[in-house]
């Protein structure tokens, strides 16, 4: 499928360097994007599907770091169907798994924490609920796991360990296991700050620096924040990627925010939203944290959407993230709300507005165009202006 989207406003990249592309245009096909400019009347022709952007923003797909999956598009924590897919009407368009550890009756024998991955890597290897791509299984790190069953599951794809919630004495005796994971190519997250759920407990930064995962999970606290002091060491001690959640605590997520700036270190700044959990089911939550950055410091927008788009991409070594040339095919195209003191979309996310989500585009092929279910009305009339596939992409209404 070949799709066009014409008349953008304008085009995010998802790369806080350079956060705009010129042209006012983007060609995609067989889900990954082929141009990011002008495009010329010969190449919108041989589109299947063009959208009229009518002025709208273009950004990269949101990339929700921290997602509380389990298997289908269902979340026992919060008894919840179809979570997911009311995620990608917020702009979402991937979510990697935070670990399957709400799933009901878990396993935590080595045995079975292996099966548990493998099972849910393959589950969400082609399943995309509501067109979202989920990067799912992530093998919870417990006490009895030795080098082999780290060798053994990624030689089966998976690519994810997690330590914060195995049956340790002390969050020191993750170090040695990291070690065996981030050996067989997989990138290792651990939670962060003060304890989540009953039975797991609080891990400091002097704990994540002897561990040395690839990321911070929720930096801010899920939902309890580590104690001031442990910023700076994070910051300016270690390489980690710090991860900032909107489930976690706003005061210490501008803190940090400002922190990395000055340090010169925003590649390692994320955004996701530790959901669904105890916090609930956050549809709109990566959007609330870039628009509390925006608008409560002086971050510019175009790095707050970087956050939570590129600067996850790279550090999970993900295809998706940036509008350019080979990426996976994931865009949103953003609006100011109807009613809003603002027209455009940067603007009400700077002024601390949500802005409107248009239309979505996952892998190539748009899930909705016109108006999503989560947000206002955008004031644009976005639209599908030609399409040679017998499909209705205008998708529902509130």
């Amino acid at each position: 499928m070949k799709l066009a989207i014409v008349n953008l406003g304008r085009i995010l990249t998802g790369e806080w360097r350079e956060p705009y592309a010129q042209g006012d245009g983007i060609l995609t096909e067989d889900g990954r994007i082929t141009k990011v400019g002008t495009l010329s009347s010969a190449e919108v022709e041989s589109a299947d599907v063009v959208i009229d952007a009518a002025g709208t923003t273009a950004i990269p797909g949101l990339i929700d770091s921290q997602v509380h999956n389990t298997f289908g598009d269902y979340t026992p924590r919060q008894k919840t169907v179809g979570f997911l897919e009311s995620y990608v009407h917020g702009g979402v368009t991937t979510g990697i798994t935070a670990s399957e550890v709400h799933t009901p009756g878990r396993p935590k024998d080595p045995a079975g924490v292996k099966a548990l991955a493998v099972a849910a890597q393959r589950c969400f290897e082609h399943y995309r609920p509501g067109g979202m791509r989920v990067y799912a299984g992530s093998i919870i790190i417990e006490p009895g796991l030795v080098e082999q069953d780290f060798a053994d599951i990624a030689a089966q794809g998976v690519w994810l360990a997690k330590a914060g919630f195995g049956a340790v004495k002390t969050p020191y005796d993750y170090v040695q296991a990291i070690g065996w994971a981030r050996k067989h190519g997989m990138i290792t997250t651990v939670h962060t700050g003060g304890s989540s759920i009953p039975g797991s407990s609080g891990i400091w930064a002097e704990h994540l620096i002897a561990m040395n995962p690839h990321v911070s999970f929720h930096v801010n606290g899920g939902p309890v924040a580590m104690p001031d002091e442990g910023f700076p060491k994070m910051v300016y001690e270690s390489e980690i990627a710090l991860q900032v959640c909107t489930a976690g605590n706003l005061r210490t997520t501008l803190l940090l925010g400002d922190m990395v700036r000055k340090a010169d270190q925003f590649d390692r700044f994320l955004i996701a939203t530790d959901t669904p959990t105890g916090s609930g089911i956050m549809p709109l939550g990566m959007m609330y944290t870039i628009t509390h950055l925006a608008s409560l410091t002086d971050m510019p927008v175009e790095w707050a959407i970087a956050a939570a788009t590129g600067n996850n991409a790279r550090v999970y070594g993900i295809n998706s993230g940036f509008l350019q040339e080979g990426k996976d095919a994931d865009v949103v195209l953003l609006d100011a709300c109807v009613g809003g003191s603002k027209n455009d979309p940067l603007d009400a996310l700077r002024n601390g507005d949500i802005a409107a989500v248009a239309a979505v585009v996952t892998d190539g092929v748009p899930r909705f165009v016109g108006k999503s279910r989560n947000t206002p009305a955008g004031n644009r009339p976005v639209r599908v202006v030609r399409c040679d596939i017998p499909q209705d992409y205008t998708g529902g209404g509130h």
